[in-house]
């Protein structure tokens, strides 16, 4: 049977590794859809030694409706959910388990003109009545194939999502098993968290976090 990671998890891991101005190679973990607990829905995250980066498990079926992406150890990284006054469909992602004010959100594109393009992330703004929205990011490609690419405002790609092969590049591993390659200008927590909201917009899930 094919490994998924590399090696067996390690218990003692690292913090997730943050974004620097001066490294320029990219960070691969690799995104398995399969929770770590029993008949649950979930990612499990892996860095390329194999140890666990993030996760995400859903504990309670048919909860509040927030999916929250967990450190290692368990502990609250960010918190994702749908926003619910919205005539579109629109996830908001707040740090830790704070749900007061966003950090982000991402709304899914519905222009028919421009099919290529999946998602649109922009950042609140501080505005009294948080009218004011940023541009961050935008997701082009297909989830449902795991061909995804993150691009800034100034269009430059700093995130991928890419199909896994097994060892030696000749089998690959389906949809539930898959890459992402993020550049050292993307946040590790922001883009696995824009994973969890495009599973929700165009993947399989049932939609029960």
């Amino acid at each position: 049977m094919t490994k998924v990671y590399p090696t067996p998890i390690t218990s003692v891991v690292v913090s997730p590794p943050k974004s620097s101005a001066a490294s320029k190679n990219p960070v691969v973990f690799t995104v398995w859809k399969k929770s770590l607990l029993f008949n649950y829905d979930g990612f499990p995250v892996f860095d390329s030694n194999g140890n666990l980066v993030f996760r995400v498990d859903n504990y309670v079926t048919g909860g509040n409706g927030e999916i929250v992406l967990m450190d290692a150890f368990g502990r609250s990284v960010v918190t994702i959910g749908r926003k619910r006054i919205s005539l579109s469909d629109t996830w908001q992602v707040h740090d830790g388990e704070t749900t007061l004010v966003p950090r982000f959100s991402v709304t899914k594109h519905m222009n028919i003109f421009n099919t290529k393009s999946l998602a649109y992330v922009c950042k609140e703004g501080s505005s009294k009545n948080n009218d004011t929205r940023i541009p961050m990011y935008e997701i082009d490609g297909s989830y449902a194939q795991r061909c995804c690419i993150v691009y800034d405002d100034m269009r430059r790609n700093v995130a991928e999502i890419r199909s896994k092969e097994a060892k030696g590049g000749t089998v690959a591993l389906g949809v539930d098993v898959f890459r992402l390659v993020m550049q050292p200008s993307i946040d590790p927590a922001v883009a696995m968290a824009l994973i969890v909201v495009l599973d929700q917009m165009f993947g399989s899930s049932r939609r029960v976090f």
